[in-house]
């Protein structure tokens, strides 16, 4: 027992940092800790997770505390959706997503491949992703940076299923991977390899099913993503409850398309789209060398604290030169 202390004890302060750029083969819960055990037969301890889920605290505030109901977002993993008492059809306000920020910046597609089916209505039921066209051991990365909540084997019908946690407040979905090459709690980086592609799980034919959530929701990943063109269409998301309509087409599908009707219940009742309303009504401003938060106020005819209170800032925040502060 004292020869296993002093192997453990080495293990957390000696083993050399290149361990973590090792892949991960296979975690064991001990009563020491998660033993992580790595390709190059090498293994190491995790400490105890006592994270308690929240990446984007701004995000977080408005869902908890400004909403008719507080929205709750566990951090387990253990179970695939966390909660199913987040119905966002409820939500009051629309809220601004920044996908990508000064500090984390990088958006990669998960995979190279096309698009095979999209988001919406099929056999039946509401089809919660994009699937997206890959061979057997094609490698699957993390579209954003985050935390991994979720690597294992999924009885619902994702097969092999990572989630992962992300800064900008979103939850993405990687399922029917033929590999699990991460483990629960672990930090990724955009363009970071999560598993290897496969069929496992409810699938017929080699795919990846790609989902995002907020808040335990689905969204259209179209929405934001433009899978020909492998980039994102705008760095900021408006999350409003339409896009929260099973089915629910991306924005600029009604932008182009104006004659087509959301659906049949919104048609009926002469309901709005919201998302072009919000896209008029909002203005944006990107911080030049030199700007300040009064000249900017003042350049847009709004004030400093309005400024402060759309983009969760103080008035003693420094500027990041190419951030988008909404001031509208």
């Amino acid at each position: 027992m004292r020869k296993l202390f002093h192997l453990i004890l080495f293990s957390i302060f000696l083993l050399p940092t290149f361990l973590e750029a090792q892949k991960v083969l296979d975690t064991i819960d001990t009563q020491f800790g998660r033993m992580v055990i790595y390709s190059n037969k090498t293994w190491a301890l995790v400490k105890i997770n006592t994270f308690d889920g929240v990446l984007n605290p701004r995000i977080h505030k408005i869902m908890t505390t400004q909403q008719n109901i507080p929205y709750t977002l566990p951090w387990n993993n253990e179970i695939c959706f966390t909660t199913r008492n987040n119905d966002l059809s409820k939500l009051r306000d629309t809220i601004w997503l920044c996908l990508n920020d000064e500090v984390h910046s990088e958006f990669k597609i998960p995979v190279p491949g096309v698009v095979t089916s999209r988001y919406g209505p099929r056999s039946g039921r509401n089809h919660n992703g994009i699937d997206l066209n890959l061979n057997t051991g094609d490698t699957v990365v993390s579209a954003w940076a985050g935390k991994v909540r979720y690597a294992k084997y999924n009885e619902g019908g994702f097969g092999n299923l990572v989630i992962v946690r992300h800064y900008n407040g979103l939850e993405t979905f990687y399922a029917h991977l033929s590999k699990l090459l991460v483990f629960p709690d672990q930090e990724v980086a955009a363009g970071e390899v999560l598993g290897l592609g496969g069929n496992t799980g409810r699938s017929f034919g080699a795919h990846l099913h790609f989902e995002v959530r907020f808040y335990d929701a689905p969204i259209n990943p179209e929405e934001m993503i433009n899978f020909e063109a492998k980039k994102l269409k705008n760095e900021n998301l408006f999350v409003h409850k339409g896009l929260f309509r099973p089915g629910a087409k991306p924005s600029d599908f009604y932008e182009a398309h104006p004659e087509e009707p959301i659906d049949q219940q919104a048609q009926q009742q002469q309901i709005v789209k919201p998302v072009v309303v919000k896209t008029q009504q909002t203005k944006f401003y990107r911080v030049k060398s030199g700007d300040t938060l009064t000249e900017i106020a003042d350049r847009n005819n709004t004030t400093v604290s309005k400024v402060c209170q759309l983009n969760g800032i103080k008035p003693t925040t420094v500027l990041q030169v190419g951030r988008s502060l909404r001031i509208k």
